[in-house]
């Protein structure tokens, strides 16, 4: 969906306004000092209108709002542009190859270094996007798509040079392929569903996390970390299986929900 440029006049007061959008929902906004405070608007579609714009008195304001949840007013930008925290998601990506190469070569150290960095780099494109309202549609996008493509390539590669089990491999690659077959299909049966991460789901993903960095240490350090990569590999196991559990139920919910309001 391209972002709509929308027009919205603003009521400035010492008091508690609204903010008006043509079809949209009503908002209220504070004013401070003369500063329209942040605040959310609901709109139509489940997207989200962020205002964030210093006001006098009664002034147009052309707003962006995009599926990702992010607009500002003032001067329009399109949602799909290449921000300081795009580019960083996109080198992380770029990343996933020669990481893949360190680890084939038995250049485990290296491999580290720039796993590490890799984790560095998803915290500060975050920070940045939060803190300077970089946050874009397409990052919204970008962000998973490089973390899971890093995860997954790394425990194939590593299953493969046979440093971690390869029914845990199997195991990890499976539970993405179900949940990308999931949503595939509620949408060619037209009752598409969002996918929204779920708590186990977060700490299985930072389970997985710890285990590379603990593997890749120990073969990049040479530490002897076998009772220790033994039991972080069964959590993970663990945590993988509850999370497709959690996903196939809510996946279940969804259709036979959709399918009783049919």
């Amino acid at each position: 969906m391209q972002p709509a440029v929308l027009s919205a006049a603003v009521a400035v007061a010492s008091h508690v306004t609204a903010v008006s959008f043509p079809g949209w929902a009503t908002s209220p906004i504070s004013a401070t000092n003369g500063r329209v405070a942040e605040k959310r608007a609901f709109v139509a579609g489940g997207s989200y209108v962020r205002i964030a714009c210093q006001a006098t008195d009664t002034i147009p304001l052309p707003c962006l709002a995009t599926r990702s949840g992010k607009a500002m007013c003032g001067e329009a930008q399109p949602g799909l542009h290449l921000s300081i925290p795009n580019l960083i998601t996109l080198a992380r990506i770029l990343s996933v190859p020669i990481m893949v190469w360190a680890i084939a070569s038995g250049e485990m150290l290296f491999a580290f270094v720039l796993f590490a960095a890799a984790g560095i780099s998803d915290a500060v494109d975050g920070f940045i996007a939060k803190r300077f309202g970089m946050a874009s549609e397409l990052g919204a996008y970008l962000d998973p798509l490089a973390d899971k493509t890093l995860l997954v390539s790394i425990y194939v590669t590593l299953g493969i040079e046979g440093h971690i089990p390869r029914w845990l491999v199997i195991l990890v690659v499976s539970r993405d392929l179900m949940i990308v077959g999931a949503v595939m299909l509620s949408w060619l049966v037209g009752k598409p569903v969002v996918v929204k991460p779920l708590l186990v789901s977060k700490v299985n993903t930072a389970a997985q996390i710890v285990l590379v960095g603990l593997v890749l240490g120990s073969l990049g350090f040479a530490i002897d970390l076998g009772v220790l990569l033994t039991a972080a590999t069964y959590v993970v196991a663990a945590l993988t299986l509850i999370s497709v559990a959690a996903y196939v139920r809510e996946w279940v919910h969804h259709m036979g929900s959709a399918e009783s309001q049919a």
